[in-house]
């Protein structure tokens, strides 16, 4: 009896001891979550994980999605590593998604509303980061694949594991009756083994997946009791579908577990439970059945979790950011304007102003000036203001528009096409959807620069003219100056940036000018970095012969 009791005590403190590590565990993490708010991550980003929910197709923007040119153009990975502060990997691959597609103005102000209840209870927003993180592991990646693979079919053979099942089962019971029978469980064990571990490959594609969804379950459960996600999201009943299939989920993705705290003591004797009864074979066959029924509530299971996180991201952004970002007005004439804007990803950018009514952009200056980086600036911030509601600017005025770019082109060697040619597909892309009648912003950067000057401006101009039609916004930068005289004609306003020399120095002041620019460097800069005076002195008279 006196043994029963030191057991007792010694299990007692032993919870004890477990639940106080439990708390302390809990309590360091939340002060991570909270030291970590308003911060950039500094973690490694593998975006062909990242990228898996977006390549699916399966979730896209009601009025637009930013394809791989544009997305190229404005160095849409780096501006995501600055812009993610998502707590799980789910979450990390709705957020992708979702700076990639453009829902209506009004999805956008709910979604920008439901982002600003994060910034009030931060008791609650840790509480549900704590949660969100459970799915930070890698293996959370897997998630999304019960979403969009094709799902295994029940092969021929699952009516000889039903068999062996049986036998094993009949064997086992009719053994203490007659022992003889307990022989007839040696060749099918083998056999129950050799099927096991032939079907654990097949298995360990969906295992991690599985498990993550298991998580993913409880996780959802447990948030849905927030008061602000209850309010935002008026259907829920998705967390009692999928939770029909929980117990299928958390027994095959026991294996998993076996790594955590007391888990792996009861691993071998699961295992073994499972090769003779054929228990890891029947639920996973079970298991791909109910996936398959339950595809829909899966996939809104993990655009619930995606978009809470998602919501919690841009919170974070708006409270480090919060002195640098404003949020956008959209109008509905053919109108941008601007002040203070910024690109997020430079340091101590140089903030510009700009206001554009029912007219066009061309764009001077040398190189470095800062032509292609005010560009990008415009159009990532056009991007950022309809898809999370902020600009890093003052202030920010524009149509509710579609965004499209021809900003870098590069030779594609796979198919053979020159540089040039890649320059006239993209821009012919360009053409065609200029046709569709909503606004857009077209941003381009030293268009046909890969062909001769003469025909270079001849089709520049040509098909600048033709972009700018209806509600089309055109920004283009240009070495060009012949074209400005061309498309001042065609409502296009003339800016410029501009460089000087000073002391035996190239300075950039990076600030945008009225005007069409008026100072010529390039010989100037070619003498202040020594080229010989012979090339100097043919160049400038060369120079004043064409002039």
């Amino acid at each position: 009896m006196q043994l029963y009791s030191y057991l007792a005590i010694i299990g007692i403190a032993l919870y004890l001891v477990f639940r106080l590590l439990k708390k302390k565990s809990a309590r360091k993490h939340f002060k991570e979550l909270k030291n970590n708010w308003a911060k950039a991550k500094t973690e490694k980003f593998n975006f062909d994980q990242i990228k898996s929910f977006y390549d699916a197709q399966l979730l896209v923007g009601d009025f637009h999605k930013i394809n791989d040119q544009t997305a190229k153009d404005l160095d849409f990975e780096e501006l995501f590593t600055i812009l993610d502060r998502t707590t799980s990997k789910p979450g990390q691959q709705y957020f992708y998604n979702h700076l990639r597609n453009i829902n209506s103005e009004n999805q956008l102000r709910q979604f920008s509303t439901f982002s600003d209840t994060f910034l009030e209870k931060e008791n609650d927003r840790l509480k549900i980061q704590s949660q969100l993180s459970k799915l930070n592991h890698y293996n959370a990646y897997d998630f999304v694949r019960l979403i969009i693979d094709e799902p295994m079919e029940r092969p021929k053979w699952i009516v000889w594991v039903f068999i062996l099942s049986f036998l094993s089962i009949f064997s086992l019971i009719g053994g203490f009756f007659y022992p003889i029978l307990f022989l007839i469980m040696i060749p099918v064990f083998m056999t129950n083994m050799v099927l096991h571990y032939r079907n654990k490959n097949k298995l360990n594609y969906y295992l991690n997946a599985v498990h993550q969804l298991s998580i993913a379950i409880k996780v959802g459960d447990k948030i849905s009791n927030f008061s602000n996600i209850s309010a935002y999201f008026k259907d829920l009943s998705f967390l009692g579908s999928v939770k029909k299939i929980q117990f299928k989920t958390s027994l095959i993705g026991f294996e998993n577990k076996m790594n955590d705290e007391f888990a792996f003591f009861g691993w071998f004797f699961f295992e073994l439970l499972k090769i003779t009864f054929n228990i890891e074979i029947l639920l996973f066959f079970s298991f791909l059945e109910d996936i398959q029924h339950k595809q829909n509530d899966i996939e809104t299971l993990f655009r619930f979790l995606g978009e809470i996180d998602s919501a919690i991201a841009v919170a974070s952004i708006k409270a480090e950011y919060h002195y640098r970002v404003c949020q956008p007005y959209f109008g509905n004439k053919k109108e941008i304007r601007f002040s203070e804007i910024q690109h997020p990803l430079i340091k101590d950018c140089v903030p510009n102003d700009l206001e554009l009514l029912e007219k066009s952009m061309l764009l001077t200056g040398s190189n470095m000036s800062g032509k292609s980086t005010f560009i990008r600036t415009v159009a990532i911030n056009t991007l950022l203001a309809q898809t999370i509601n902020i600009c890093f600017a003052e202030h920010f005025t524009a149509p509710f528009l579609k965004l499209y770019s021809s900003i870098r082109i590069a030779d594609n060697l796979s198919e053979n096409t020159s540089y040039y040619l890649e320059e006239v597909l993209q821009i012919k892309k360009l053409l065609d959807k200029s046709e569709e009648e909503v606004p857009k912003l077209f941003v381009l950067d030293e268009i046909f620069k890969g062909t001769n000057t003469e025909e270079r401006i001849a089709a520049g101009k040509s098909i600048l003219s033709y972009l700018n039609c209806a509600q089309n916004i055109v920004m283009v930068s240009t070495h060009d100056i012949e074209l400005t005289e061309m498309l001042t004609q065609n409502d296009f306003e003339l800016y410029h940036f501009s460089e000087n020399i000073h002391n035996q120095t190239l300075n950039f002041d990076h600030k945008l000018k009225e005007g069409p620019l008026k100072t010529k460097n390039a010989i100037k800069i070619l003498a202040l970095y020594d080229f010989p005076k012979q090339i100097i002195t043919e160049a400038e008279m060369l120079k004043n012969k064409w002039n």
